[in-house]
């Protein structure tokens, strides 16, 4: 015989408790929808001073290119100018020297010799002279006393005067001789560094073969050349925008600066390309010279409104740049022309114009039509 399940307090106690953990159910898995709900109304853009970037026209230059390199304006070719050999090379490959200091020491011992002979001869010379000149007064004192008669008198003044040549003569050699000392010690003209040494110890340097280089750091010039048929808008005194390969410059801006110095009358008959030579400004001048250098002279000018890489959105051919309109963040699409050459921004044929605002950096995570506030706190940045 079966028997029904009593009701008391105990199963009354189960459902109540049953009833509780389904409503803590459904609460607990309602809330994280709300929560959510509350933090995506709570996103606002915040941007600062700093975000923000107020269109201008600026000048945007035009020209020929130029490439070349960077050489010194003062350069000497130290060569030897007698046969000897070379006893020792005080200096070496960017060493800095002062105007006068020894650089290449060469074999005197044969040309001290020949000093000593000169000087010996000269000394000779001047007694001779001195005996002959003692015995012309001598024959002229007495000549006019009339002891003695005027052929003796010419005699004694030919004597002299042979004397006197062979004198002068021996000064000469003595000259000659000390000069070729001197060029036994091969000396710097100006203060500059050592730039190449091209001889050593124990070589035979013959006239004319070269043995060191000095240049002067502080006259490097960019020395470049020009296509021909562009010569035409070339002028002295234009500004020139160039790059140095191998210090750091930026492989999209031109950042260095020059003026064009001197422009070379004739094309060179194999490349037919003409010489440009280009004034560097002092903060632009590298440590080192011979490094290539390329650029464009600023042959026109004209006034462009100009963007910068960073302000802009790539999306295939197209580009856009984010404007602030009111309080919200247009997506404009802009059309680009030229790259400026000297700061590398890109200037904007249309879609922008002067005076509008734009932000500096294009974020990707801003949406079309989004708001924004202005904060005077330069801490705050997009995005956060």
């Amino acid at each position: 015989m079966l028997r029904s399940p009593r009701s008391g307090p105990y199963s009354l106690s189960l459902s109540l408790i049953a009833c509780l953990c389904i409503g803590s159910t459904l609460v607990a898995c309602k809330k994280p929808e709300t929560d959510a709900g509350k933090s995506t109304e709570s996103v606002a853009l915040i941007l600062g001073n700093e975000d923000i970037v107020q269109l201008g026209s600026s000048e945007y230059g035009t020209g020929p290119v130029i490439s070349g390199s960077l050489q010194p304006e003062v350069r000497a070719d130290l060569r030897a100018e007698i046969s000897a050999t070379v006893v020792k090379v005080h200096k070496e490959n960017g060493e800095p020297v002062r105007k006068g200091d020894l650089l290449v020491s060469l074999d005197s011992s044969v040309l001290r010799d020949n000093l000593n002979s000169a000087e010996e001869s000269m000394r000779a010379a001047a007694q001779s002279l001195d005996g002959a000149e003692r015995q012309f007064q001598r024959m002229k004192s007495l000549q006019a006393q009339g002891m003695v008669s005027m052929q003796g008198l010419e005699e004694a003044e030919v004597k002299r005067n042979a004397a006197q040549s062979e004198h002068v003569a021996s000064k000469a050699r003595v000259a000659a001789a000390k000069q070729q000392l001197e060029r036994s010690e091969v000396r710097a003209p100006f203060s500059g560094i050592v730039s190449a040494r091209k001889a050593s110890a124990g070589d035979t340097a013959q006239i004319g073969k070269e043995l060191i280089q000095v240049i002067d750091p502080s006259s490097i010039r960019f020395e470049g050349q020009v296509a021909a048929d562009q010569m035409g808008v070339v002028k002295i005194g234009q500004r020139v925008n160039f790059r140095i390969n191998g210090v750091g410059q930026s492989t999209d801006q031109l950042s260095s600066q020059g003026t064009v110095k001197r422009i070379d009358g004739a094309a060179n008959p194999v490349t037919r390309q003409v010489s440009v030579i280009v004034a560097i400004n002092a903060k632009d001048k590298p440590p080192v010279v011979g490094l290539f250098a390329e650029g464009v002279i600023e042959a026109s000018t004209k006034p462009a409104v100009m963007l910068a890489e960073s302000s802009l959105r790539r999306e295939g051919d197209k580009v856009f740049a984010w404007m602030l309109d009111g309080n919200k963040i247009v997506k404009r699409g802009i059309q680009l022309g030229g790259r400026d050459t000297r700061l590398g921004n890109w200037v904007v044929n249309s879609g922008l114009s002067a005076g509008e605002k734009v932000l500096r950096t294009a974020n990707s995570n801003l949406k079309d039509g989004q708001q924004f506030t202005l904060s005077t706190d330069t801490s705050t940045k997009v995005g956060q």
